[in-house]
């Protein structure tokens, strides 16, 4: 089939993946951080302090994920994500109402779960589940929906900053959502079922198996690959989270900074897209040992970094990895533990996910406090994803002989 051709044939689908990954912006690390300073300032808060509230109501969403994205396995997505869209509006009204600083952990925590967690969890199963042979294509097409948000809200909201209140511009991020949810709804009228054409059968992972997720549990390679999960949310996440504070130590203007997202984005998508199509011809064992070589490279560039020229090709290579990123991992789940259990499996790495994006603000934060800027912490995370890179490669390398040649 050609890739218009299956565009044409699966817009509906496509879009609805899109739809959700894009409403995950709004419980992402890149968007809440845009208004870091301002609820610091309002609720008196160190750096320390943001990180550790941050991370306490992204921890506890990464434990509930671990229940709730096993329910896609049960529920279809479009009963799914009529509950998630809601309740990521309901979590951005609350935090454009919130009274207290003790409230603000638990609305962090329902951004994060309804947000970053299952918003984007139900588009990415959604999409390995519905297609096999063009798996990477739509996953990497779904996926343009993290792109578009990360490319247009920040500088978008940042800009509003100036003009409206804060609080008045969660307002809008929950108006946005209740727009989004009608039209989910009526693209999903007739929901489509993985054994809906012959293309998309449920698929088998290594030797040939239905892995489960206690199987899963018992498995080498899931512990071996959790660094590699766990390492792009966490220092992704700690770059967005701190980037008004990267912008104050480079010298350099909030806003000169956040209108590098946009290279950031481009990068991201072409990743994202080239990503895809190397999934449906080389699979994901060939892949996901190189992935993670570009951010580790930017991390040990941006932490010498002096000039705008020099921080755009840093943010370059950290999307190389993260656009590659959308996509990977959730066809590499699929293919290496297969389709019929996937929901409960990647609410695993899901959940590892969200718990990286915890740890990620809460370390730089507490650092930040003690002494140690963020430039100063990016040549260690740099070699940490080298290091991973390794690992992953002689991991992969062992586990590749277990796949048939029709997993």
């Amino acid at each position: 089939m050609g890739f218009l051709d299956f565009l044409q044939r699966n817009v509906p689908f496509l879009t609805v993946g899109m739809l959700l990954t894009f409403a995950s912006s709004f419980g992402q690390t890149y968007f809440i951080s845009v208004f870091a300073g301002e609820i610091r300032s309002e609720f008196g808060l160190s750096h320390g302090a943001w990180g550790t509230i941050y991370a306490a109501g992204t921890m506890v969403s990464a434990a509930v994920m671990i229940w709730s994205g096993a329910l896609t396995d049960v529920f279809r997505v479009r009963t799914l994500s009529v509950v998630v869209l809601l309740g990521l509006a309901l979590a951005c009204i609350g935090m454009a109402v919130l009274p207290i600083v003790w409230l603000l952990p638990v609305i962090i925590f329902a951004l994060r779960l309804c947000g970053q967690g299952m918003s984007s969890h139900i588009a990415t199963v959604a999409m390995a589940r519905w297609f096999v042979a063009a798996r990477g294509r739509a996953l990497s097409i779904a996926s343009l929906g993290f792109a578009i948000g990360e490319a247009c809200l920040p500088i978008i909201f940042v800009a509003l900053l100036t003009v409206l209140p804060w609080r008045s511009l969660w307002l809008v991020a929950a108006l946005i959502l209740l727009l989004i949810l009608p039209i989910v709804v009526k693209l999903l009228s007739q929901e489509r079922t993985p054994q809906s054409v012959a293309e998309d059968q449920i698929s088998t992972g290594m030797d040939g198996v239905h892995w489960s997720r206690s199987n899963v549990l018992r498995h080498w390679l899931f512990w071996l690959m959790v660094p590699a999960v766990l390492g792009p949310s966490a220092f992704g996440t700690a770059f967005f989270f701190q980037q008004v504070h990267l912008a104050e130590v480079k010298g350099w203007s909030h806003l000169e900074l956040v209108a590098l997202f946009p290279l950031y984005t481009a990068t991201g998508v072409l990743a994202m897209l080239v990503s895809g199509w190397a999934i449906d011809r080389w699979g994901t064992g060939v892949l996901m040992p190189i992935s993670q070589v570009p951010v580790g490279i930017a991390f040990l560039v941006l932490a010498s970094a002096d000039t705008l020229f020099v921080a755009a090709g840093s943010i370059m290579l950290m999307a190389l990895t993260f656009g590659a990123n959308a996509t990977l991992p959730g066809a590499f789940w699929a293919e290496f533990y297969g389709t019929r259990h996937l929901g409960a499996i990647k609410a695993l790495a899901t959940a590892v996910m969200v718990l990286g994006s915890a740890i990620g603000p809460g370390l730089t934060g507490v650092l930040i406090d003690y002494g140690y800027s963020f430039p100063d912490q990016m040549i260690w995370i740099g070699i940490w994803f080298l290091m991973i890179s390794m690992i992953v490669a002689l991991a992969i390398s062992r586990a590749h002989r277990s796949l048939s040649p029709s997993s």
